[in-house]
């Protein structure tokens, strides 16, 4: 499925203008300019007893801004809040301006079920912006359906889940996986594969479903290792060694958090040098939030499949990162979760203003078929299974902590959660 993207020109724009619009402002084509809350009385936008009054209307933000995972939850807190001002500098939403409650996960699993159910039940959220992992995603999940909440998840993740409380931001295995996978093969020759990765949830399943695909859908192709570790581990120059052993093409990792730190700059210092290629480390973890705390010369050379690196060049992305440096300071950086991050309030206005109310159920049943043609990222879609259609690309690491785009799909790559064969 194509769209040609239909991109807002940023000249004449000043950089106030441009973070007081943003790259996303077709978002707000989905309703008339100029909304007013007279238009939209309380009483008839929300039915359900949400944080929703006259002028403002409450949404919360729910990720890890301490413990392992900060290094890569920030840049979503920073992107939503991002979002936030925009959108409330052109009006807000039904007339009302967002107002939000950010609670800290902590980079851990209970406390963000604990978290989830504060904003759902105490605070009355509109929506939640939140988690990453996909381990604090299980966690609040049942949260989220038990009372009827909204969550906008913008991790790339495993799949195999299709919750009516949840819009996937984020790509799923079949859409970054599989399309790694078939790149380095195809493109690099490769043939066998070491999968490395973080113990949880995500990185276990995710290489499960890499496994089934390199052996039943790649001729000639085999796994000769495969290894976990807990996050927060920084030793791995066991795994390391083992890996010179078997000498594979590639090291699929998919580490996460300040774990990473250790890992890239322990294979530097085992003589790995990536910008060889001997062998070729393929990540779908390490977004250019990670390599600022990583290092861009301890990764240079690797290898990472996503939809969204900060070195995309089209007008939408171009606007995008003028106002988020903006807004966070020159030196900021900004991963592809970071991107689908930003997404999440735009998709979530789009939605509300389309169902002309902040009803969950209303906001659910008008979310399919939303569209913003001037993403960061490039047009992308909810599908009708909650996620988004969007292009697939790979990004070839740099001493700078840049990914350079080196292949992205033709196509926009339909999302497809249960994939016939990779359950």
């Amino acid at each position: 499925m194509t769209k040609s993207d239909t991109p807002m020109g940023t000249k004449g724009l000043s950089r106030r203008a441009v973070l007081a619009g943003g790259a996303a402002l077709t978002a707000s084509l989905f309703a008339p300019k100029g909304l007013r809350a007279q238009d939209f009385p309380t009483a008839a936008v929300n039915t359900t007893g949400l944080a929703v009054t006259d002028d403002t209307v409450t949404i919360g933000i729910l990720h890890s801004v301490t413990g392992t995972m900060a290094i890569s939850e920030t840049g979503s807190v920073q992107a939503e809040k991002l979002a936030i001002e925009q959108i409330n500098a052109q009006g807000g939403i039904l007339g009302r301006k967002i107002e939000y409650v950010q609670e800290d996960g902590g980079s851990d699993w209970p406390t963000f079920a604990e978290k989830a159910k504060k904003l759902l039940v105490q605070d009355k959220v509109a929506s939640v912006m939140g988690c990453w992992t996909s381990a604090s995603r299980k966690a609040v999940l049942p949260v989220f359906e038990q009372y009827n909440g909204m969550l906008y998840y913008p991790t790339f993740y495993e799949g195999l889940e299709e919750s009516p409380n949840v819009i996937y931001t984020g790509q799923e295995a079949t859409q970054q996986i599989i399309a790694g996978l078939d790149w380095v093969n195809k493109t690099k020759g490769a043939k066998s594969f070491y999968l490395l990765g973080s113990d949880y949830i995500w990185p276990r399943t995710s290489n499960k479903i890499a496994r089934k695909h390199i052996e039943n859908f790649m001729d000639g192709c085999k796994v000769v290792g495969e290894d976990y570790y807990p996050l927060g581990h920084t030793q791995f120059n066991s795994v390391i060694n083992k890996i010179r052993l078997k000498k594979p093409d590639v090291i699929y990792a998919i580490v996460v958090g300040g774990s990473n730190v250790a890992f890239y700059k322990q294979l530097k210092a085992a003589g790995i040098d990536m910008t060889k290629e001997d062998p070729i480390l393929l990540t779908i973890s390490v977004t250019e939030d990670e390599i600022r705390g990583i290092g861009g010369e301890n990764i240079d050379g690797a290898y990472a499949c996503m939809k969204y690196f900060q070195s995309l060049d089209n007008p939408n992305n171009a606007e995008f990162v003028t106002a988020f440096k903006e807004m966070w300071g020159d030196d900021i950086v900004i991963g592809d979760v970071t991107q689908a991050a930003y997404l999440g309030p735009w998709l979530w206005k789009a939605a509300v203003e389309k169902a002309g109310s902040f009803d969950v159920d209303k906001v659910r049943e008008a979310s399919p078929g939303i569209e913003l043609p001037t993403a960061p990222e490039g047009y992308v879609k909810i599908h009708e299974n909650h996620h988004l259609w969007s292009k697939t690309r790979v990004g070839h690491a740099k001493a700078d902590g840049q990914y350079e785009v080196v292949y992205e799909t033709a196509e926009l790559v339909e999302p497809d959660p249960f994939p016939e064969g990779y359950q």
